[in-house]
């Protein structure tokens, strides 16, 4: 029986390879992905966001990114894959609104607010745009291979991989040094307990409109605010206003929960959504001067 040629190579057969560029234009006005690469400050930030992106619809192995591109006003993706099989799955992923799914999510985690991701993407290969080929993955399987890399991968991603491997291996010894009663949030380890109903209000007084987001993300773990629990609870106490609807959203997630309604919880919820100011009103931390 011969050997699949997607992942084994025979004596004398060059191995499969090939190498695309994604292009990601951010087309809300108040956020540039380009201009958050190229801040210091933000550059590490669009990297763990496109290696989670990667990672999510493709896997660990196959590929490796080469060079991040200014091509102004998109940012330049160069990708290189050494198996079919990996270029297969991004392909049928990019094809199918799954890439964009995972990209809008993490960028909504680590770069901004989910209201302001709207990315326009192009694929390409040399001179060929694959998305008008989409229809068709082994014409841009044939366009891929025939893009061959010409550069090794660039010194700035293998300074961000590094990076990006020592912010793994940090956050594995923070969380295997907190003890089980206590979480960590911004570097600081506080003890865990029950929600009070000081917790309460305090939550329904400060989070606003941004309520709704933070219910999205504790039903991920709490069934009594899963499926349409929460735009329920919105249209219920509508007349009431914001508190009351953040209040009673609380009040399920405690009701339900019961022991298991944790401060850390709310924490780690207001945090994964940008709120932390809310998180450090709740808290008690008191501003830097």
């Amino acid at each position: 029986m011969m050997d699949s040629m997607d992942e084994k190579t025979t004596v004398g057969v060059t191995p499969w390879a090939g190498c695309v560029v994604v292009f990601l234009q951010s087309v809300s006005p108040s956020v540039n992905l380009l201009s958050i690469y190229k801040d210091p400050n933000g550059k590490f930030s669009v990297f763990k966001v496109l290696k989670l992106t990667l990672s999510d619809v493709i896997g660990y192995e196959g590929y490796e990114i080469l060079k991040l591109h200014d091509a102004d006003p998109a940012l330049g993706v160069e990708l290189k894959f050494t198996a079919m099989s990996p270029c297969r799955r991004f392909l049928e992923s990019y094809a199918c609104g799954l890439l964009r799914q995972a990209l809008h999510q993490h960028s909504s985690r680590l770069l901004v607010r989910p209201e302001d991701v709207n990315i326009q993407m192009q694929l390409k290969a040399a001179t060929h745009t694959l998305d008008h080929c989409l229809n068709d993955l082994e014409c841009c399987l044939t366009y891929i291979s025939t893009s061959q890399p010409v550069r090794l991968r660039d010194d700035e991603i293998t300074q961000l991989e590094q990076a990006l491997e020592l912010s793994y291996a940090c956050q594995t010894l923070r969380i295997k040094e907190v003890p089980n009663n206590c979480f960590l949030f911004q570097e600081r380890v506080f003890g865990d307990r029950q929600l009070t109903p000081a917790d309460q209000q305090r939550f329904a007084a400060h989070i606003g409109r941004d309520w709704k987001r933070v219910g999205r993300t504790l039903q991920k773990g709490c069934r009594a605010l899963k499926g349409s629990a929460i735009d329920n609870l919105a249209y219920e106490y509508e007349r009431e206003g914001l508190y009351e609807q953040a209040y009673q959203l609380l009040g399920r997630f405690i009701q339900s929960e019961g022991r298991n309604a944790k401060l850390g919880r709310i924490i780690g919820a207001l945090e994964e959504n940008k709120l932390t100011t809310i998180a450090e009103i709740m808290l008690d931390i008191k501003p830097k001067d």
